[in-house]
Protein backbone atom coordinates (compact mmCIF):
# COMPACT_ATOMS: atom_id res chain seq x y z
CA UNK A 1 0.00 0.00 0.00
CA UNK A 2 2.66 2.65 0.72
CA UNK A 3 4.57 1.67 -2.59
CA UNK A 4 1.85 2.34 -4.65
CA UNK A 5 0.89 5.70 -2.73
CA UNK A 6 4.58 6.85 -3.14
CA UNK A 7 4.35 6.03 -6.94
CA UNK A 8 1.00 7.67 -7.07
CA UNK A 9 2.56 10.99 -6.08
CA UNK A 10 5.67 10.55 -7.50
CA UNK A 11 3.58 10.32 -10.78
CA UNK A 12 1.48 13.28 -10.29
CA UNK A 13 4.05 15.68 -8.83
CA UNK A 14 6.08 14.67 -12.06
CA UNK A 15 3.14 15.44 -14.48
CA UNK A 16 2.65 18.71 -12.53
CA UNK A 17 6.34 19.46 -12.87
CA UNK A 18 6.08 19.28 -16.42
CA UNK A 19 3.08 21.49 -16.93
CA UNK A 20 4.45 23.99 -15.06
CA UNK A 21 7.80 23.19 -17.22
CA UNK A 22 6.26 23.93 -20.79
CA UNK A 23 6.80 27.40 -21.22
CA UNK A 24 3.55 29.93 -21.99
CA UNK A 25 3.44 30.65 -25.98
CA UNK A 26 3.33 34.35 -27.08
CA UNK A 27 0.94 35.09 -29.21
CA UNK A 28 1.87 36.05 -33.06
CA UNK A 29 -0.79 38.47 -34.24
CA UNK A 30 -0.56 39.02 -37.69
CA UNK A 31 -0.66 42.44 -39.22
CA UNK A 32 0.45 45.40 -40.85
CA UNK A 33 3.49 48.08 -39.07
CA UNK A 34 2.95 51.49 -40.96
CA UNK A 35 5.36 53.93 -40.06
CA UNK A 36 5.97 57.28 -41.67
CA UNK A 37 8.49 60.17 -40.75
CA UNK A 38 9.14 63.81 -42.67
CA UNK A 39 13.17 64.04 -42.53
CA UNK A 40 14.16 67.78 -42.45
CA UNK A 41 16.56 69.19 -44.95
CA UNK A 42 20.18 70.51 -42.77
CA UNK A 43 21.33 71.84 -45.85
CA UNK A 44 22.71 68.97 -47.55
CA UNK A 45 22.07 67.38 -50.38
CA UNK A 46 22.91 63.62 -50.46
CA UNK A 47 21.52 61.38 -47.42
CA UNK A 48 22.04 57.87 -46.49
CA UNK A 49 19.55 55.82 -44.31
CA UNK A 50 17.82 53.25 -42.58
CA UNK A 51 14.92 52.27 -41.05
CA UNK A 52 14.63 49.01 -38.77
CA UNK A 53 13.21 46.80 -36.30
CA UNK A 54 14.25 45.66 -33.25
CA UNK A 55 12.20 44.08 -29.95
CA UNK A 56 12.33 45.62 -26.58
CA UNK A 57 15.54 43.34 -25.40
CA UNK A 58 17.14 44.99 -28.88
CA UNK A 59 17.51 42.21 -30.73
CA UNK A 60 17.33 42.61 -34.26
CA UNK A 61 14.10 41.75 -36.35
CA UNK A 62 14.43 43.14 -40.28
CA UNK A 63 15.59 45.58 -42.30
CA UNK A 64 13.03 48.06 -44.19
CA UNK A 65 14.93 50.24 -45.58
CA UNK A 66 18.99 50.91 -46.09
CA UNK A 67 20.37 53.10 -48.86
CA UNK A 68 24.24 53.85 -48.86
CA UNK A 69 26.89 53.72 -51.71
CA UNK A 70 30.28 52.70 -51.92
CA UNK A 71 31.53 55.35 -50.37
CA UNK A 72 29.38 56.16 -47.02
CA UNK A 73 28.84 53.04 -46.64
CA UNK A 74 30.65 53.24 -42.79
CA UNK A 75 28.47 56.46 -42.12
CA UNK A 76 25.22 54.38 -40.23
CA UNK A 77 27.40 52.26 -38.03
CA UNK A 78 24.40 51.42 -35.52
CA UNK A 79 22.61 49.66 -38.20
CA UNK A 80 25.39 47.53 -39.60
CA UNK A 81 26.47 46.64 -36.12
CA UNK A 82 23.07 45.33 -35.36
CA UNK A 83 21.83 43.65 -38.34
CA UNK A 84 24.99 42.11 -39.59
CA UNK A 85 23.97 43.97 -42.63
CA UNK A 86 20.61 42.02 -43.48
CA UNK A 87 18.01 43.52 -45.58
CA UNK A 88 15.76 40.34 -46.88
CA UNK A 89 12.51 41.76 -48.24
CA UNK A 90 14.14 45.45 -47.44
CA UNK A 91 13.94 48.67 -49.92
CA UNK A 92 17.53 49.27 -51.16
CA UNK A 93 19.63 51.41 -53.06
CA UNK A 94 22.04 53.86 -53.00
CA UNK A 95 23.09 57.17 -51.64
CA UNK A 96 20.00 59.60 -51.68
CA UNK A 97 19.51 62.85 -54.09
CA UNK A 98 17.01 65.02 -54.78
CA UNK A 99 16.40 63.53 -58.05
CA UNK A 100 15.86 60.04 -56.62
CA UNK A 101 13.22 58.27 -55.71
CA UNK A 102 12.80 58.46 -52.67
CA UNK A 103 14.37 61.53 -52.08
CA UNK A 104 17.52 62.11 -49.63
CA UNK A 105 14.76 64.31 -47.51
CA UNK A 106 11.30 64.65 -47.20
CA UNK A 107 8.82 62.13 -46.17
CA UNK A 108 8.71 58.61 -46.08
CA UNK A 109 6.96 55.62 -44.97
CA UNK A 110 8.00 52.46 -44.25
CA UNK A 111 5.76 48.96 -43.86
CA UNK A 112 6.49 45.77 -41.57
CA UNK A 113 4.58 42.55 -42.23
CA UNK A 114 4.93 41.67 -38.15
CA UNK A 115 7.78 38.96 -39.60
CA UNK A 116 11.54 38.24 -39.08
CA UNK A 117 14.16 37.45 -41.49
CA UNK A 118 13.32 34.25 -41.98
CA UNK A 119 9.48 35.29 -42.74
CA UNK A 120 7.93 33.81 -39.49
CA UNK A 121 5.60 36.19 -37.41
CA UNK A 122 7.40 37.12 -34.19
CA UNK A 123 5.52 37.52 -31.14
CA UNK A 124 3.42 40.19 -29.87
CA UNK A 125 5.19 42.63 -27.44
CA UNK A 126 7.06 45.77 -27.41
CA UNK A 127 9.06 46.74 -30.23
CA UNK A 128 11.47 49.82 -31.57
CA UNK A 129 11.47 51.27 -34.99
CA UNK A 130 15.00 52.97 -35.90
CA UNK A 131 16.20 55.47 -38.10
CA UNK A 132 19.81 56.61 -38.85
CA UNK A 133 20.89 58.63 -40.92
CA UNK A 134 24.05 60.65 -42.63
CA UNK A 135 24.54 63.43 -44.49
CA UNK A 136 27.35 65.32 -46.14
CA UNK A 137 27.38 68.84 -44.31
CA UNK A 138 29.52 68.49 -43.02
CA UNK A 139 30.01 64.74 -43.57
CA UNK A 140 30.82 63.03 -40.35
CA UNK A 141 33.80 61.31 -39.48
CA UNK A 142 34.26 57.67 -40.52
CA UNK A 143 32.17 55.26 -38.90
CA UNK A 144 29.98 57.64 -37.24
CA UNK A 145 26.38 58.64 -37.95
CA UNK A 146 24.66 62.07 -38.09
CA UNK A 147 21.12 60.86 -36.31
CA UNK A 148 19.72 58.43 -34.96
CA UNK A 149 16.24 57.75 -33.47
CA UNK A 150 14.05 55.41 -32.24
CA UNK A 151 10.44 54.81 -31.43
CA UNK A 152 8.91 52.31 -29.50
CA UNK A 153 5.09 50.52 -30.50
CA UNK A 154 2.82 47.58 -28.85
CA UNK A 155 2.35 45.06 -31.48
CA UNK A 156 -0.76 43.09 -30.49
CA UNK A 157 -4.49 41.70 -31.07
CA UNK A 158 -5.28 45.60 -30.59
CA UNK A 159 -5.11 48.44 -33.54
CA UNK A 160 -3.33 51.01 -32.14
CA UNK A 161 -1.98 54.41 -33.74
CA UNK A 162 0.71 57.09 -32.15
CA UNK A 163 1.83 60.15 -32.94
CA UNK A 164 5.31 60.31 -30.94
CA UNK A 165 7.73 63.40 -30.48
CA UNK A 166 10.54 63.74 -33.06
CA UNK A 167 13.22 66.18 -32.76
CA UNK A 168 14.62 68.67 -35.13
CA UNK A 169 15.84 66.17 -37.93
CA UNK A 170 12.69 64.05 -37.81
CA UNK A 171 9.17 65.18 -37.59
CA UNK A 172 5.91 64.38 -38.35
CA UNK A 173 5.76 60.81 -36.82
CA UNK A 174 3.11 58.83 -37.38
CA UNK A 175 2.71 54.55 -35.99
CA UNK A 176 -0.05 52.81 -37.13
CA UNK A 177 -0.01 49.09 -35.72
CA UNK A 178 -3.49 47.19 -38.01
CA UNK A 179 -3.93 43.48 -36.81
CA UNK A 180 -5.14 41.06 -39.59
CA UNK A 181 -8.38 41.29 -41.01
CA UNK A 182 -9.18 44.39 -38.51
CA UNK A 183 -10.47 47.15 -40.40
CA UNK A 184 -8.82 50.59 -40.22
CA UNK A 185 -11.56 53.02 -39.06
CA UNK A 186 -11.89 56.35 -41.30
CA UNK A 187 -10.46 59.65 -40.12
CA UNK A 188 -10.82 62.61 -42.90
CA UNK A 189 -12.29 66.36 -42.84
CA UNK A 190 -14.56 65.17 -45.45
CA UNK A 191 -17.20 63.19 -43.68
CA UNK A 192 -18.99 62.26 -46.61
CA UNK A 193 -16.49 60.04 -47.77
CA UNK A 194 -14.97 56.37 -47.01
CA UNK A 195 -13.20 53.70 -47.79
CA UNK A 196 -13.44 50.20 -47.19
CA UNK A 197 -12.58 47.52 -46.66
CA UNK A 198 -8.89 49.09 -45.10
CA UNK A 199 -6.56 46.65 -45.00
CA UNK A 200 -7.85 44.99 -48.29
CA UNK A 201 -7.24 42.59 -51.10
CA UNK A 202 -7.32 45.53 -53.73
CA UNK A 203 -10.51 45.39 -54.39
CA UNK A 204 -11.37 48.78 -52.62
CA UNK A 205 -15.21 50.67 -52.16
CA UNK A 206 -15.44 53.99 -52.30
CA UNK A 207 -18.70 55.49 -50.47
CA UNK A 208 -20.22 58.63 -50.91
CA UNK A 209 -22.68 59.94 -48.25
CA UNK A 210 -24.46 62.38 -50.34
CA UNK A 211 -24.19 63.58 -54.40
CA UNK A 212 -20.59 64.55 -55.21
CA UNK A 213 -19.41 65.95 -58.56
CA UNK A 214 -16.65 63.90 -58.74
CA UNK A 215 -13.74 65.21 -61.57
CA UNK A 216 -10.71 62.49 -60.67
CA UNK A 217 -9.52 59.70 -58.10
CA UNK A 218 -5.80 59.15 -57.64
CA UNK A 219 -3.96 56.44 -56.14
CA UNK A 220 -0.47 56.62 -55.07
CA UNK A 221 2.62 54.94 -53.58
CA UNK A 222 4.66 56.23 -50.66
CA UNK A 223 7.15 57.47 -53.04
CA UNK A 224 4.13 59.87 -54.65
CA UNK A 225 4.23 58.14 -57.82
CA UNK A 226 0.37 57.95 -59.52
CA UNK A 227 0.15 54.42 -59.79
CA UNK A 228 -3.69 54.22 -60.92
CA UNK A 229 -5.65 57.39 -61.82
CA UNK A 230 -9.31 57.57 -63.17
CA UNK A 231 -11.38 60.34 -64.81
CA UNK A 232 -14.57 60.73 -63.70
CA UNK A 233 -16.66 64.06 -64.06
CA UNK A 234 -19.30 63.12 -63.04
CA UNK A 235 -21.78 63.20 -60.00
CA UNK A 236 -21.45 59.75 -57.62
CA UNK A 237 -24.50 59.71 -55.28
CA UNK A 238 -23.37 55.64 -53.53
CA UNK A 239 -20.25 53.28 -54.48
CA UNK A 240 -17.38 53.70 -56.54
CA UNK A 241 -15.65 50.68 -56.86
CA UNK A 242 -11.85 50.29 -57.82
CA UNK A 243 -9.51 47.07 -58.53
CA UNK A 244 -6.21 47.75 -56.98
CA UNK A 245 -5.05 44.00 -57.01
CA UNK A 246 -2.08 44.34 -59.69
CA UNK A 247 -0.62 46.86 -56.91
CA UNK A 248 1.86 45.01 -54.95
CA UNK A 249 1.30 44.90 -51.04
CA UNK A 250 2.24 48.05 -49.59
CA UNK A 251 0.52 51.34 -48.55
CA UNK A 252 -1.00 53.81 -51.08
CA UNK A 253 -3.26 56.81 -50.70
CA UNK A 254 -6.52 57.34 -52.41
CA UNK A 255 -7.12 60.65 -53.27
CA UNK A 256 -11.26 61.85 -54.58
CA UNK A 257 -10.90 65.28 -56.39
CA UNK A 258 -14.28 67.07 -56.65
CA UNK A 259 -14.91 69.68 -59.80
CA UNK A 260 -15.17 72.35 -56.68
CA UNK A 261 -12.13 71.43 -54.80
CA UNK A 262 -14.27 72.29 -51.58
CA UNK A 263 -14.30 68.58 -50.25
CA UNK A 264 -11.32 66.96 -51.70
CA UNK A 265 -10.41 63.30 -50.19
CA UNK A 266 -7.27 61.87 -49.10
CA UNK A 267 -6.77 58.64 -47.39
CA UNK A 268 -4.13 55.75 -46.54
CA UNK A 269 -4.71 52.45 -47.36
CA UNK A 270 -3.27 49.22 -46.65
CA UNK A 271 -3.17 46.21 -49.50
CA UNK A 272 -1.95 43.35 -48.19
CA UNK A 273 -1.56 39.99 -49.46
Amino acid sequence: MTKKIKFGVIVVFGFLSILFLQPIAKAQTEGTLTFTFTETVPGSSKNVLAVWIEDNSGAFVKTRMRFWGNGTNDHLPSWKSNSGQNVVDAITGATRTASTTPPAFGEKTVVWDAKNVSGITVPDGTYKVFVESSWNNPEPPNGQHSAIINFNFDKSVEATHVTPTGNTNFKNISIDWIPANVSVQEVSLNKFVSVYPNPSKGLVNIKFERPGQVSRILVGNIYGEVVYQETINKEISDLKSLDLQQLPGGVYFVEVLFADHSDNFKTKIIISK
